[in-house]
């Protein structure tokens, strides 16, 4: 996907501010900054959830995965439910078939399309996430926050499911997060924001090694180190 001059306003405020960014075809493109940065509404502008003015050309089917897994998905639909909703193109008999598919694909057992997500972890409840949002077939993933809800114990495995279905399934994936430590590990090339705008951009490597920008060296200077 190609974003081209995009911008969001609320009224007067001016949330993202003429950004430009490539995410190229099977590449997982990190967007970082701090809380009121402007890179969830670049997220939703990407997804198509507020309006924007400028482009977006190259992803003809876009789907986004939020923060919190519980709130996004229905309590009162089964796992199963819930990810078949995203393959309603499919008929009914091939359905059950897909979910378990999908599960897999997550590394969820095809048990799990029984239960309801209150009885699942929160790690379990974002695989599920993942897995519906995979069920419609995606040329851009964009993830928003997806490991800062969950606990420090199971983060570095979802971020690891995100890098391997990149490679299974050649997915482009927009990852957002306010760690850039988190965005390091799992990201090809890193944008930063701040402001509302794009102050840097690079491969990864680049961007955390040799940083050009004040405020991406000061995002830097916050990542905890281990010393010896």
């Amino acid at each position: 996907m190609r974003i081209e001059n995009l911008t969001v306003r609320y009224g007067s405020f001016v949330a993202v501010d003429d950004v430009s960014l490539e995410i190229p075809t099977g590449s997982i493109v990190g967007l970082v900054g701090e809380s009121g940065s402007g890179k969830s509404t670049l997220a939703r502008a990407v997804s198509g959830l507020v309006p924007y003015t400028g482009a977006l050309t190259g992803a003809e089917r876009v789907q986004m995965v939020f923060q919190n897994p519980y709130a996004s998905l229905d309590p009162r639909m089964t796992v199963g439910g819930s990810v078949a909703e995203a393959l309603l193109r499919l008929p009914s008999g091939r359905r059950a078939a897909e979910v378990e598919r999908l599960l897999d694909l997550v590394a969820l057992p095809g048990s799990v399309a029984g239960r309801y997500p209150r009885e699942l972890s929160g790690g379990q409840r974002q695989r599920v996430a993942i897995a519906r949002a995979l069920g419609a077939e995606p040329s851009l993933l964009v993830a928003d926050e997806i490991t800062s809800a969950l606990d420090v114990s199971v983060q570095g495995a979802v971020l690891n499911l995100v890098r391997s279905l990149r490679e299974e399934l050649g997915l482009s994936i927009l990852f957002i997060s306010h760690n850039l430590a988190v965005v390091r590990y799992v990201c090809d090339s890193i944008a930063v924001m701040h402001r509302g705008r794009v102050v840097e951009a690079g491969p990864t490597d680049q961007v955390t090694l040799e940083p050009a920008h004040d405020y991406t060296r000061s995002l830097l200077s916050a990542v905890p180190r281990l010393t010896t």
